[in-house]
């Protein structure tokens, strides 16, 4: 009787434990077999949109699909072509506001390897597709890439990495570290139709082949990214527009990483109005770490970053703020693909493994995003080489 008594209190406590475990539900994936490079996004309507590329022979197909009652919607092709820069960690991506959308590919510019545009294509409703235009205008066969965009206003905000004074005339193409100048970090506001409202140069000096990211904050854009001194420090700026001016570049935090080539590890940023919060991989001190630190003043000033790893990291970092005070960030530890909360008093939840990848690059950047009382993860599955999708129910965090 006595041991009956111990094995239900036992069956009980597992019982409770399970309930506590968030519940990992699998998704059907719109992308078919010979897909990657997906990019996971709700828009201001709290729709979630996925796009990937498909391969098939040497074509690339660029195609997206809504989530709609945790189904996806029949896929529909953005733009194809055979001519594409495609890269494991400078991915496609698209922004929709209301009924206008953007998106951007990289087409190829001339012979050299790292000879690349930003191409963009337009549409409203998302069904027809205009003929690609170019966001960088410099002429140069160089490198341009790493683009976020948001929806602003009426139009959209873009910023991106612009190799326009990495190459000198005649030597286009085929450098890419040690080459001639400085990568530069750009942003432009662009309308539907492919109008250029504004351009600037916000870094004459950064990172080479880290992703950028921005959010819009009560205040305007601020975009954060991998900077670059010339000692060869490369950790993340911040730079915000105050009153129609750039601020200058300013740490978000000085980890001091010295390294002499491009990590090729960017950072993400989520915001709600004022409340910004900004995940990053760093390896300074020969020390491999995620970090997750918050801004209340729109990206003034930030707290002490919090180390949010478990002592395997390789970054690839994602983050979601889910209210004032937490964020669910996504990171890999090793071949895993792991996530918990984080709360701005620096409280950590338990780590929870949403998937088991790869750690080659083929595996890619996993993505995240919220909607609702929802978290929806992405990923390629570098061994079927197709994309995953996955949930989370917020509440059972």
């Amino acid at each position: 009787m006595k041991n009956i008594f111990l094995f239900s209190i036992l069956l009980s406590a597992c019982t409770l434990a399970n309930e506590s475990t968030p519940v990992i539900k699998s998704l059907e994936s719109p992308a078919q077999v010979s897909s990657a490079e997906p990019f996971l996004f709700t828009d201001i309507n709290d729709q979630v949109f996925l796009s990937w590329i498909e391969k098939e022979d040497t074509i690339n197909h660029f195609r997206f699909s809504r989530l709609e009652n945790d189904r996806w919607t029949e896929p529909t092709t953005i733009a194809s072509g055979s001519s594409w820069f495609v890269n494991w960690a400078d991915y496609p991506m698209m922004a929709v506001n209301n009924q206008n959308y953007l998106a951007h590919y990289l087409a190829r510019s001339g012979t050299g390897t790292y000879a690349y545009d930003v191409a963009m294509v337009s549409s409203l409703k998302g069904d027809e597709w205009s003929k690609p235009f170019l966001l960088n205008t410099d002429n140069r066969e160089a490198e341009h890439g790493f683009v976020t965009i948001l929806p602003y206003g009426d139009n959209f905000f873009v910023t991106w990495l612009d190799g326009r004074n990495t190459v000198m005339e005649g030597m286009e193409g085929d450098h890419h570290d040690g080459h001639q100048g400085a990568m530069s970090l750009r942003a432009a506001v662009i309308d539907v139709n492919g109008n250029r409202l504004n351009e600037w140069e916000l870094d004459n000096k950064t990172c080479d082949c880290c992703q950028t990211t921005a959010v819009i904050t009560s205040n305007g854009p601020v975009v954060v990214y991998r900077d670059r001194s010339d000692d060869e420090i490369r950790d993340m700026s911040i730079v915000r527009l105050v009153n129609n001016e750039w601020t200058k570049p300013t740490p978000v935090y000085k980890d001091q990483w010295k390294i002499a080539g491009c990590p090729v590890n960017g950072p993400r940023i989520s915001g709600i109005k004022n409340s910004l919060v900004v995940a990053w991989f760093s390896a300074a001190n020969d020390t491999a770490r995620v970090n997750v630190s918050f801004s209340s003043n729109g990206g003034e000033s930030f707290s002490k970053p919090v180390r949010i790893d478990e002592g395997e990291t390789i970054g690839r970092v994602d983050i979601a703020l889910l209210d004032g005070d937490r964020a669910m960030v996504s990171w890999m530890e090793g071949s895993k693909i792991n996530a918990r909360i984080v709360n701005k008093d620096g409280k950590l939840g338990n780590p929870i493994e949403v998937a088991n990848s790869s750690s080659a690059r083929s595996s890619g950047f996993p993505q995240m995003t919220k909607t609702g009382e929802k978290l929806i993860f992405a990923w390629t599955n570098d061994q079927e080489k197709n994309i995953k999708i996955s949930s989370i129910s917020i509440s059972k965090l």
